[in-house]
């Protein structure tokens, strides 16, 4: 192999090989044993180290009919040799431990609306059947995921689709139900079959803008036919959101998985369920369309999907 060295003129590396003859020459100080160690023969050993003698342009080895010795520069430079040659090997070390599955680091971005509800279901997975992976957790809104994703900031999402992403691809997991979150003494409390056009006259609470659960809510109360917008009192998260229907404020909408969590901080809240088909939200995994790690995505995404058949949802198939 050949670089330029900024004038021009074009300067011959030494290989690998060559490399390594030295190394073991430095090493034994004699060409016999060195050539054992790095089971190479004596005549190519020793023309190995003539031409990386050539190719530098120095004498690195004094041979005499007794020993070998180093020059000088034989000194000086088989400590570099030595140093070239434990990175390379470090290099294919670490090439091979990242050719086998759920190792490295995998850096997993995850929205507010889902991260409480399913990150036990993933962790306890990560740490039960991927003891080696690095897995590291971002929780933050659609948009910032999707950017992230994009730049190469992060390697895999979990999230609510479809994103209608170019690039991207989806690996669905579940779909599951929302369930209408209402104050104790509120006429649809605790009911069963509730028509969508209910919504059209409730006090809906929704999530601050940029949360995907608030355009979901929005989405649903547009199909039962609601054409304002209730952003009357918002909130930050699902907590606040029902501690506020608690408090009398209104009603809202939580995905099933959330319900259990979000429900059990207070007395004052009743459910209800919707009648078929109730509304609904995907949530799936995603990932750069061609990642090298495509592979393991997908492998993972089903290990998932059968741990999540205990959540109250309905698992999917890989091509749903």
């Amino acid at each position: 192999m050949t670089v330029g060295n900024g004038g021009g003129r074009r300067r011959q590396l030494p290989s690998l090989s060559q490399l390594r003859a030295f190394a073991a020459v430095a090493e034994h100080l004699h060409f016999r044993d060195a050539a054992a160690a790095i089971g190479m023969s004596q005549p190519a050993l020793s023309g190995a180290v003539s031409a990386l003698e050539e190719t530098l342009g120095v004498t690195l080895v004094e041979r005499t009919t007794r020993k070998v010795l180093l020059s000088p520069a034989g000194e000086r430079l088989a400590v570099r040799s030595k140093a070239v040659l434990d990175e390379v090997g470090a290099l294919l070390e670490e090439a091979e431990a990242l050719q086998a599955p759920f190792t490295g680091v995998l850096r997993l971005g995850v929205i507010p609306t889902v991260a409480p509800y399913l990150l036990p279901t993933v962790l306890r997975l990560v740490h039960d059947r991927c003891p080696d992976l690095d897995l590291q957790v971002h929780e933050e809104q659609t948009a910032n995921l999707l950017e992230g994703l994009a730049g190469g900031r992060l390697d895999l999402l979990l999230l609510a689709v479809p994103l209608g992403m170019p690039g991207v691809t989806e690996l669905p997991l579940f779909d599951e139900d929302f369930v209408l979150v209402t104050p104790l003494d509120h006429r649809l409390g605790g009911r069963e079959g509730i028509p969508r056009e209910a919504l059209r006259e409730l006090n809906l609470l929704l999530l601050d803008e940029g949360h995907c659960l608030r355009d979901q809510a929005l989405d649903i109360c547009r199909e039962a036919g609601r054409e304002d917008a209730p952003v009357t009192t918002t909130a930050a998260g699902l907590s606040t959101l029902v501690q506020l229907v608690a408090g009398g404020l209104g009603c809202t909408l939580l995905p099933r998985t959330a319900l259990k969590v979000e429900t059990s901080r207070s007395n004052q809240l009743l459910t209800g369920s919707f009648a078929d088909p109730a509304p609904t939200r995907r949530i799936a995994l995603a990932m750069r369309a061609g990642a090298a790690r495509g592979a393991e995505y997908q492998e993972l995404a089903a290990a998932l999907r059968e741990e999540m058949r205990a959540l109250p949802v309905r698992v999917l198939g890989p091509d749903a």
